[in-house]
Parts: C-alpha cells; sequence; structure tokens
C-alpha cells in the first residue's frame, strides 16, 4: 500500500515464497513451546495431547480466513486492510490500531524474555547492567537488520526459524525412544474451568500467524504466497506441538510441576548437553520472535500512516534501503523503553482483546470479501463457502467470552484512546 508521489521511493518486492514460509513459522514457534507442554498437563492431563491437536485444527480454520483474504490483496496491512475493506475506515483503523499495540507489547516482553533466558546460560543477565544490556542489544540488533531492509530480515528469519527447529526436531526424534507410552492415556473428564483456561491458553500457542500478511507489500507475489506459507506453516507447526507434547507427556512423570518441561525431559533421556541444546533453542526462539515482530509491527503502522493516520514521518519509505525506517524505528524506541520500565506488563493485557479483535474482524470481513471478490481470477477458494468464516468467527467469540475483565477493560480503554486519534486523521 502506498501513495506516494512518482519522485518519492517506496516498498520494493523482494521477499520469496519459501521465506514468507520462513516468516510465518518464525511468528508462531517462540518460547512459549518451552512451557506450554507443562501448562497444558497442568490443566488437563494426559488429555492434554489431544487438546493441542484439537486447537491446531480450531486455528486452522481461523488461518483460511487469513488465507483467502490475502489472496485477494497485494498491499501492506493484513487484518487492517481487510476490515476497513469490508466494514469502512473507523472499524478498519481499530482492528490495525489494536494489531500494533499487541506488537509494541511482545516486542517488551519478548526483550526480557530473552534476558531471562540467556541467564539460565549466565545468571549475571537476569538483572542489573547485564539485563539492561541484554535488553538494549537484542532490540538494537534485530531492528537494525530490518531497517537496513526488508530481504535481510526475512533472511534473519529463515535462518532463526531452522536454529529454532533443530533442538525440538532432536527433542522429538531422541525422545520418542525413551517414552513410556502409558502416560499418555487414562486422561478424566477436565473441569470447565479448566477447559476455558486451557482453550484460551492453546490457541495462544498458536497465535502469531496473523502478522504474515502485514508485509504483503514486500512479498513477490502475497496472492499466491501467503496463502501457500500460512497453509505450511500451520501443518508444520500444529505436527511440532502435537510431537513434543507427546514426548513430554512419555518421558516426563512430573511434567505439570516442572518450570522447565523441556530441559528437564531432555536432560532425563539424553542428558546435560541435551538441556544445553534446549536451552540454547529457547534464545534463538525468543530472538526470533522479536524479529518478526520488529519487521511485522511497523507495517500495520505504516499502513496506517499511509491512510492519515498519525504522523507522515511514519508512512516515508528510506531512499537507499526501501523500508518504512521510521516506523520501525520509533516503536522499537518505545518497546525498549517500556521493557526496561516493566510497564509493558500493562499494556500486555491487551494482547488476548487485540489478537481475538483481529480474529473477529478477518473472519467477519471475509463474509464480505467473498462475495465482492467472488469472481476475481487466482483466489483462494475455501471448500464450504461461508462456512469456515462463520465456525473461525463463532470461536473466536466464544474465547472472547471466555477472557478476564481486567482483559476487556484494558481493550475497551485501547479503543477509545484509538477512537480518539481516528478523528484527527491527516487530510
Amino acid at each position: 500500500m502506498s501513495r506516494s508521489t512518482a519522485n518519492a521511493p517506496t516498498l520494493i518486492r523482494v521477499v520469496s515464497r519459501w521465506q514468507i514460509v520462513g516468516l510465518s513459522i518464525n511468528d508462531v514457534i517462540g518460547s512459549g513451546i518451552y512451557l506450554l507442554p507443562a501448562a497444558a498437563a497442568a490443566l488437563l492431563g494426559p488429555a492434554s495431547l489431544w487438546a493441542v491437536l484439537l486447537a491446531g485444527v480450531a486455528v486452522s480454520l481461523l488461518v483460511l480466513c487469513y488465507a483467502q483474504a490475502s489472496s485477494y490483496f497485494d498491499q501492506a496491512g493484513g487484518a487492517y486492510l481487510y476490515t476497513r475493506e469490508a466494514f469502512g475506515d473507523f472499524i478498519g483503523f481499530e482492528v490495525g490500531w489494536m494489531a500494533w499495540l499487541t506488537r509494541i507489547a511482545s516486542i517488551a516482553a519478548l526483550a526480557n524474555g530473552l534476558a531471562l533466558a540467556m541467564a539460565a546460560l549466565w545468571p549475571a543477565m537476569a538483572t542489573g547492567p547485564t539485563r539492561i544490556a541484554v535488553i538494549v542489544l537484542g532490540i538494537a540488533v534485530v531492528t537494525w537488520i530490518n531497517v537496513v531492509g526488508v530481504r535481510s530480515g526475512a533472511r534473519m528469519a529463515v535462518i532463526l526459524t531452522l536454529a529454532k527447529l533443530l533442538p525440538l526436531l532432536v527433542f522429538v526424534i531422541v525422545g520418542v525412544f525413551h517414552m513410556d507410552w502409558a502416560n499418555l492415556s487414562g486422561a478424566a473428564v477436565p473441569e470447565r474451568t479448566d477447559l476455558a483456561e486451557a482453550a484460551l491458553l492453546l490457541l495462544f500457542a498458536y497465535a502469531g500467524f496473523e502478522n504474515t500478511p502485514a508485509a504483503a507489500g514486500e512479498y513477490k507475489n502475497p496472492k499466491r504466497d501467503i496463502p501457500f506459507a500460512m497453509l505450511t506453516m500451520i501443518a508444520v507447526v500444529t505436527f511440532t506441538y502435537v510431537a513434543i507434547q507427546a514426548v513430554a507427556l512419555g518421558t516426563l512423570p512430573g511434567l505439570a510441576t516442572s518450570t522447565s518441561p523441556l530441559a528437564d525431559a531432555a536432560g532425563g533421556f539424553a542428558g546435560p548437553g541435551a538441556v544445553m541444546l534446549l536451552t540454547l533453542g529457547a534464545v534463538v526462539s525468543i530472538l526470533g520472535n522479536m524479529g518478526n515482530s520488529v519487521l511485522m509491527g511497523p507495517r500495520y503502522l505504516y499502513a496506517l500512516a499511509v491512510d492519515g493516520y498519525g504522523p507522515a514521518l511514519f508512512a516515508r519509505v528510506h531512499p537507499r534501503w526501501h523500508t518504512p525506517a521510521a516506523a520501525i524505528a520509533i516503536p522499537a524506541a518505545l518497546a525498549l523503553a517500556l521493557a526496561l520500565s516493566g510497564s509493558f506488563v500493562q499494556l500486555a493485557l491487551l494482547s488476548v482483546i487485540a489478537r481475538l479483535a483481529t480474529y473477529i474482524g478477518t473472519a467477519a470481513s471475509l463474509l464480505v470479501l467473498q462475495k465482492r471478490h467472488a469472481a476475481r481470477p487466482g483466489a483462494l477458494i475455501l471448500p464450504g463457502g461461508r462456512l469456515i468464516p462463520l465456525l473461525a468467527l463463532a470461536i473466536s467469540l466464544i474465547l472472547l467470552s471466555a477472557t478476564t475483565v481486567a482483559n476487556l477493560l484494558a481493550g475497551a480503554a485501547a479503543i477509545a484512546v484509538g477512537a480518539l486519534i481516528f478523528r484527527f486523521r491527516r487530510r
């Protein structure tokens, strides 16, 4: 999306299909997978294995909605673009605004998580000047890589995706030969409250896929490559999550009470070297998520700025690097301030509502866009027509009903601030 004059620098399309696949997987598989097995087992016991699989199927419905919507457009913006086209400027702006806020909170949270993960290798990194140095350096490096070119950001994402998948693959391949298969059976019926909590937990273990279309303006063939990348991603991620949950259940009897389940399980069946490998994997996973957030988040801000929301500075493209440099650097500085102050914790409450807002907005907009673009050649066609977006919308609304009052209040406050910003749109 660009409304620049002919002489102004513009975004360039340099990101290939398999780089988009790497970006998509990198945005979903993060530090959460290193904690998910224990959290899910604590709520659901052996039934957590089937819950992880069912969550993957449920999220696939949302992924299909994004895949079809992305096959209609080649501009930046993702959910902001889809909801704006379907429901008008105000709804579109609110969805884009919430999506951008989530990225800011995510960068701040991941930077703190990076310091904690590295503290497992060097305890001094958990506090004091060394913690600050890790946070500053982590955000600075991924910001610079993304400022100097989307190609370099995409390459970094592919490298980190391969690096984060390797320890998980080793964990599964080695661990499967040490499993006690009896640990996977005998599940009791979970309590209703546990089911609701587990549903939210599992949904957000798969979260991040919604950001893949945000940088469509820099993909070589977004209408075809984004759907391919998203469908490949959900298949890879679901298989990975199910395999890890099975191995963790089968090799670690005290899984539900473990604070580092993959490292504990790996230490039991493969020794200290495996613990170190999984610890390094967690560091790489967090760094990969940070890189993706710094790449994708600014594309929401850029799309909003191009449409007149916020300072025009955010809509400018760097003449040499052809990236929205200000839209990358300034929010990264804001995320750094939040990470160092700790105030991002309150902002992180928005992540639940903001993500659900993008899911609801995209699923609902697809019901409109399907009719409007029914005859568009080359667009993805979903089986069942309106059935998949309706099911995805129902799932999102059910999850919204399960959120806390604090989440709802944080979301309402953000929407109110967004409405105020909307009124001051530039001409």
